[in-house]
């Protein structure tokens, strides 16, 4: 009998190591256990989609976060392209919104405070007294409910209950995730609702396209197809006004580099020291036109950006500080990345002259975004 224990250790012994040995290694170099654990007694992972080219898109559900995505450089070489960080704990710490999908109302809301059909309703201020991005409880801290029904393909499902975080209504929300075989990253966004509510959902991955780890996205060129934007007060709420691009820092109508004018003495830039605005978007929500373009020309990556959304804010990670170390130790610095969120318009629930976000029983949110890469020869 002694024998035969000595043999079962052994065996054992033998196999544990080969068990570690079969964990997927990713492209990315991410470990799907380091996403295995659980947040408020839901259980967390990391999924994989890919493509026919090899691209390789890693996403957890808690917050439905985009923790990478791999696509090809101008020599072939696949490079990741958002910030991030590289196990579950470290997103779980953080105050920040890396990758996450933002709900139930992306962008700011003046006071925290609305009135729908007149009922008043309060929100949580967590951003100089207003409600940014859903409070500091939104959707991008919540463990969504995933099923993968193909090797390109994420649903994300939550149930968000009537009052969370202030807002009325059950709300039922899918998010689709999809990975095309033209390096196209598809959010589909889609909710319904028991009672009249506001819904503004969109993503808020940090892009930088260089495949320099750490480095600032000054020399990123970027177009925004746009003749308008909405101008912001001194906290970032939107006056109301609809103004012209033209003659001003931000009219981006045609490519440059992200540092050429970010620091010019012009209020709107000072005011959010850099880059942080919603674009009045000229495609209209026609999801086939082409709303913003990045180009890196470090690595020669390509990011064109389509949308069924009326605007899109962009923002220069202007407030990084360069204190958060993300994936493989990699310190970001201030302007480390850049966001493109998709979305209606900063606090419209206020703002009568904005498309209106109101979603009530009996219809459905839908929203397109897709991330389309590509790459110079």
């Amino acid at each position: 009998m002694k024998k035969v224990w000595i043999l079962v250790i052994l065996a054992a012994a033998i196999l544990l190591p080969s068990c570690k040995e079969k964990e997927e290694t990713l492209a990315s170099g991410l470990k799907k256990s380091d996403f295995v654990s659980e947040v408020a007694g839901r259980p967390t992972a990391l999924y994989v989609l890919k493509n026919a080219n090899g691209a390789e898109v890693c996403i957890t559900n808690y917050g439905g976060r985009v923790v990478s995505i791999l696509v090809p450089d101008w020599d072939g070489k696949l490079t990741d392209v958002v910030l991030g960080y590289d196990n579950i704990a470290s997103y779980v710490a953080s105050e920040g919104n890396f990758g996450a999908l933002i709900g139930r109302y992306g962008n700011r809301i003046a006071q925290g405070h609305f009135s729908l059909d007149g009922t008043e309703y309060q929100l949580p201020q967590n951003n100089n007294g207003h409600c940014l991005h859903g409070g500091p409880q939104g959707f991008h801290t919540k463990v969504w409910e995933a099923s993968q029904p193909d090797g390109h393909t994420l649903e994300l499902r939550y149930l968000s209950p009537d009052g969370e975080a202030g807002f009325p209504g059950n709300l039922d929300v899918k998010v689709t995730y999809t990975l095309s075989d033209d390096n196209a990253l598809g959010i589909l966004y889609e909710a319904t609702t028991d009672r009249p509510t506001v819904v503004n959902l969109t993503n808020h991955s940090y892009f930088n396209l260089s495949g320099v780890p750490g480095s600032q996205i000054l020399d990123h060129e970027v177009a925004i197809f746009a003749d308008h934007y909405t101008p912001v007060d001194e906290l970032l709420i939107p006056t109301s006004e609809i103004a012209p691009v033209e003659g001003t820092p931000l009219d981006l109508r045609t490519s440059q580099p992200v540092g050429r004018r970010i620091d010019e003495a012009f209020e709107q830039l000072t005011r959010g020291r850099g880059y942080d605005h919603n674009w009045v978007l000229n495609a209209g929500g026609d999801v086939s036109q082409i709303a913003a373009q990045v180009y890196s020309p470090t690595s020669g990556i390509v990011m064109e950006v389509f949308t069924s959304e009326p605007g899109m804010q962009f923002y220069t990670g202007n407030f990084m500080g360069g204190v958060e170390a993300g994936k493989f130790g990699t310190v970001y610095p201030n302007r480390g990345a850049l966001c493109l969120e998709t979305q209606h318009y900063p606090d419209s629930p206020n703002q009568p002259g904005f498309p209106s976000t109101t979603l009530r029983p009996g219809d459905k949110y839908v929203s397109r975004c897709i991330y389309r890469f590509s790459s110079t020869d």
